[in-house]
């Protein structure tokens, strides 16, 4: 049960596609299938869980852009002067007493100062689990709420 205090993934896009052999293979057919399919993954995970869900994306363009899809999920490309990992550092550190931050990395270093700020870090594979987890879910969820409407009828 969470408690009462905000709570916001923070996901190095980048990092969790190089993780994930299926998003992988997309990127390497195409940089933006893999994009698109992380953020579809992450945007089922934030609207069956509720976490804010924020993904942070190493750009290339002058300055930081952010994205908000609908239902909440917001979307960082970085500008050719940062990493992800400079954005998400800045985020867990500034809001680490606000909110209950957990970050997905596989990253040690960035791991380390997330949990140095008060946050929770996840490895890319947790993530997975994590998703999976909240897709099967609802599917059950969907699954029985479809099962009562055929029993009404």
């Amino acid at each position: 049960m969470k408690d009462s205090q905000p709570s916001f993934l923070l996901v190095d896009g980048n990092n969790i596609i190089h993780a994930w052999a299926d998003l992988l293979e997309l990127h390497q057919q195409k940089k933006g299938l893999a994009h698109q399919a992380l953020i579809r993954h992450l945007k089922e995970y934030g609207d069956f869980t509720g976490d804010r869900v924020v993904v942070v994306f190493d750009g290339r363009g002058r300055t930081v852009t952010d994205e908000r899809e609908p239902g909440g999920l917001q979307i960082f490309y970085t500008s050719s002067s940062l990493t992800a990992d400079d954005v998400i550092e800045r985020l867990a550190l500034k809001y680490g007493k606000t909110y209950q931050i957990t970050v997905a990395t596989n990253d040690i270093p960035e791991q380390d100062l997330v949990v140095s700020a008060g946050g929770v870090a996840i490895s890319a594979e947790r993530l997975r689990e994590l998703v999976e987890k909240a897709r099967s879910q609802m599917t059950d969820w969907l699954e029985k709420r479809r099962k009562r409407q055929d029993d009404t009828r």
